[in-house]
């Protein structure tokens, strides 16, 4: 989709929750704050999320509607006396350059792209970390076509973790990354036919510090 679709969807009112995904927060709670970016952070729920714990966000998507709508939640928090660092910005993340910088996390949540433009994408976010940093990738799970709920219907824009790994490959073998887990997680969902499960693919890999003298041999 283009970004003036992405617009009109956004126009119609809030697409998403505006509570932190449940991986994020289970994956991310308690760690020291740094500099992050969120890929496709669509109305900035995650990003908000980050800034509230004392992360200096970059928070990227390429609807403006959609930003808007995140720097007003921004403007509210103000107001109640949070004071959250979140650059929002507004580019292209299939495209060169459509992020850049060095970050202590880069999070990729519900990005379904098709592996022509998915591969790039990934190794584009994994390319960002400063040493010791992370990459999180969360996706609707190619498994929910049959036994679970939720995320595209086309197979070609879903994916599993271990698909992330395998698109991450050359830079887990040459020791770039480390991974940390990569797994199918089970998350219940309330539908107009009551309760679902819904599989997600969570993947969370580092970038060695080796001025720690943390090497992978991988």
């Amino acid at each position: 989709m283009k970004a003036t679709d992405w617009d009109e969807k956004y126009s119609r009112g809030r697409l998403w929750s505006t509570e932190a995904n449940r991986w994020v927060v289970n994956e991310l709670s308690g760690m020291p704050p740094g500099k992050a970016v969120d890929v496709a952070c669509g109305e900035g729920r995650n990003s908000l999320w980050l800034a509230d714990q004392g992360w200096s966000v970059v928070a990227v998507d390429f609807s403006q509607v959609a930003l808007d709508r995140g720097q007003e939640s921004q403007l509210q928090a103000r107001a109640q006396g949070r004071e959250l660092d979140i650059d929002w910005v507004n580019a292209d993340i299939t495209a060169d350059g459509g992020f850049r910088g060095r970050y202590d996390l880069a999070l990729v949540s519900y990005v379904h792209l098709e592996p022509y433009e998915r591969t790039p994408l990934l190794r584009a976010a994994a390319s960002t970390l400063a040493p010791g940093g992370l990459l999180l990738v969360v996706a609707h799970d190619s498994s929910n076509l049959e036994e679970g709920y939720g995320g595209p219907d086309d197979p070609a824009l879903l994916y599993t973790a271990r698909d992330v790994a395998e698109d991450l490959q050359d830079m887990v073998g040459s020791g770039a990354l480390v991974v940390e887990r990569a797994d199918r997680v089970a998350r219940e969902v309330e539908t107009d036919d009551g309760p679902r499960i819904a599989w997600d693919a969570l993947f969370r890999a580092r970038r060695p510090d080796t001025t720690k003298g943390e090497f992978s041999f991988a």
